[in-house]
C-alpha cells in the first residue's frame, strides 16, 4: 500500500518532466490525407574510398535535402514519402559507405541513411529528368575529405535530425485518467527505416512481425474488461526510442509493453525472454541485446545528442527508485502466465538499460517473443494461431497485474 501510494505520488511529481521530455524526440505525425508516395524504382552505386556516386531513379521529381551526422559519420538525405521498389543488390555498400539504409521516417517523410568509413562529403547533388522522360534521377556524388572540413560542414549546417513538424491527433499532454480504466500502450519494435532482425528463412523484418503481433495483443486486451489498449504505431512508420515512450506517458498509460523478435549469432537458442530496465544487465546476452536496441535512432540518421545524457540519468534514476518494482512485478506475471506453454529462453526474466524503457512513472517492460534466427521460433512467429495463443496469454498476464494494483490502491 505505502509502495503503492508512493509511485502514486511520484507520478504526479514527475509530471514536470513531460514538458521536458517533449523536446526530446519528434514529434509523431499522422497525414492529413493519404497522398500517393514518390516511387524509388531502380539504383546503382559506384566508386572507390576517395570517391563514390548513387544514383536512385524516382517516377516524379523528389525534393531533397543532404545533411551530416557524426560519431559515426553518416551522410543523410531526407525525401518526401516514398516507397522503395529497389532490389536489394542495387544498393550493397561499397565506396566510401560500409552501409545504406532508407525506409519511411513517419510525417509523409522518407530518408536514405548512407554510414560513411571517414569524413564524407556530398559535393554534388542534383535532380534531373531520365533520358527517356519517364522519370527522374537523384544522383549524388561523395568525396573523401579530412577532420577539418568534416567538422566545419557539421558546425554550419541548420539541423536538429528530426522528421518534419505537421499536425498530429496524438495529445500534447496528458489527459485526465479515465475513472476504472486500465491503460496500455503496446509498442511494436522498430518501424519504417529501421527494419529490426532479419528472419533466417524467409527474411521476414522484425518490424512487420512487431506489428502484426501487437495489433493482436491490443484486440484482445481490449476485450478485457476495464483495460484500454493502444498501439505507439499503426503502421509501418519510424518513431525514435524518446517518442515511443512520450506517446505513452501522453496517453496516461498504466503499463508499457515493447515487443521484439531480435536474432542471435546462436541459431540454437530460442524462446521467450521478458526485459526490464536496469543500468546494469543481467548478463551477456541482455548487455548485447540492449546495445542493438539502443541504436535504432543512430540506424535512422538522428544525433544521439538529441537526448542530453543528464536528462537520460535523470530518468533512469526515477524509474530505478520508484518504478522499476512495478516493472519487475508485470514481469513475474508475464513469465508465470507463459511457463508450460509456450517455450522460454532460459532465465527467462533479464535486465539491461533499454532506452525504450525509460518512461519516469510507467511500469515497462521489453519482450522478446523469440528468434528470428531460430528456424522454430520464426515459424512460430509468422503463425497466427501462435500470436493469438501467446496474446491471449500475455492479455492473462496483464488483467492478473491490474487486479492485484487495483486491489492495493494502484
Amino acid at each position: 500500500m505505502e509502495a503503492i501510494g508512493r509511485h502514486r505520488g511520484m507520478r504526479m511529481f514527475v509530471a514536470a518532466f513531460g514538458a521536458v521530455l517533449l523536446l526530446l524526440s519528434p514529434v509523431a505525425v499522422v497525414r492529413a490525407g493519404e497522398p500517393v508516395p514518390f516511387l524509388a524504382y531502380a539504383a546503382r552505386i559506384a566508386g572507390d574510398d576517395a570517391r563514390t556516386r548513387l544514383v536512385i531513379e524516382f517516377d516524379r521529381e523528389p525534393a531533397f535535402s543532404i545533411h551530416y551526422v557524426a560519431n559515426p559519420v553518416r551522410v543523410i538525405v531526407d525525401l518526401p514519402e516514398t516507397s522503395f521498389g529497389l532490389k536489394p543488390e542495387s544498393l550493397q555498400p561499397r565506396g566510401l559507405f560500409d552501409a545504406i539504409r532508407y525506409g519511411g521516417m513517419g510525417a509523409g517523410a522518407s530518408r536514405l541513411v548512407l554510414s560513411a568509413n571517414g569524413p564524407t562529403e556530398v559535393t554534388h547533388a542534383e535532380v534531373k529528368p531520365v533520358e527517356d522522360g519517364k522519370g527522374f534521377r537523384l544522383v549524388l556524388d561523395a568525396e573523401r575529405i579530412g577532420q577539418d572540413r568534416f567538422d566545419k560542414l557539421l558546425a554550419e549546417q541548420q539541423w536538429t535530425g528530426t522528421v518534419p513538424s505537421a499536425k498530429t491527433d496524438r495529445p500534447a499532454a496528458a489527459p485526465p485518467p479515465k475513472a476504472g480504466v486500465f491503460v496500455v500502450a503496446i509498442d511494436a519494435g522498430h518501424g519504417g527505416i529501421d527494419t529490426g532482425a532479419i528472419g533466417g528463412v524467409t527474411k521476414t523484418e522484425e518490424k512487420h512481425v512487431t506489428l502484426a503481433f501487437a495489433k493482436e495483443l491490443v484486440e484482445r486486451l481490449n476485450h478485457e474488461p476495464g483495460i484500454e489498449a493502444f498501439l505507439t504505431r499503426e503502421r509501418d512508420e519510424f518513431l525514435s526510442l524518446p517518442q515511443r515512450v512520450q506517446i505513452a506517458r501522453q496517453r496516461g498509460s498504466n503499463l508499457f509493453i515493447s515487443v521484439h523478435a531480435d536474432t542471435l549469432r546462436q541459431k540454437e537458442i530460442r524462446g521467450a525472454t521478458v526485459y526490464t530496465i536496469s543500468d546494469k544487465a543481467s548478463d551477456h546476452l541482455a548487455a548485447d541485446l540492449a546495445a542493438r536496441e539502443n541504436l535504432s535512432d543512430e540506424i535512422a540518421g538522428i544525433p544521439l545528442e538529441s537526448e542530453p545524457a543528464e536528462v537520460a540519468d535523470i530518468l533512469i534514476d526515477l524509474t530505478r527508485r520508484e518504478t522499476q518494482a512495478f516493472s519487475v512485478n508485470l514481469a513475474r506475471s508475464v513469465i508465470s502466465s507463459f511457463e508450460g506453454q509456450i517455450k522460454l529462453i532460459n532465465n527467462p526474466h533479464r535486465h539491461a538499460g533499454f532506452r525504450v524503457l525509460q518512461a519516469p512513472d510507467v511500469p515497462s517492460v521489453l519482450l522478446e517473443l523469440g528468434f528470428l534466427s531460430n528456424k522454430e521460433d520464426e515459424k512460430q512467429l509468422l503463425d497466427a494461431e501462435w500470436r493469438k495463443k501467446v496474446s491471449t496469454l500475455l492479455a492473462d498476464a496483464v488483467q492478473r497485474y491490474r487486479n492485484s494494483a487495483v486491489a492495493n490502491g494502484g
